[in-house]
């Protein structure tokens, strides 16, 4: 395997990883906290954001052939 590829792959799986973590901890910090469902959307929201962007640049790369 290429060293290109195997970072490309890593960073893919540990991004996810902390993607679903970071999930993890919103969500306990929404439970702890009593944030009731809309301040819990809206936590959601704000790291769904950033999971977009993520996910977007990915898109972007792969469509421009980078």
């Amino acid at each position: 395997m290429e060293t290109e590829v195997f970072e490309e792959l890593m960073v893919t799986v540990l991004v996810g990883g902390l993607i679903l973590f970071m999930a993890f901890i919103v969500w306990d910090l929404a439970k702890k906290s009593k944030a009731g469902r809309y301040g819990t959307a809206v936590l959601f929201f704000a790291l769904g954001l950033g999971v977009l962007g993520f996910l977007l640049k990915s898109v972007v790369i792969m469509v421009k052939g980078l």
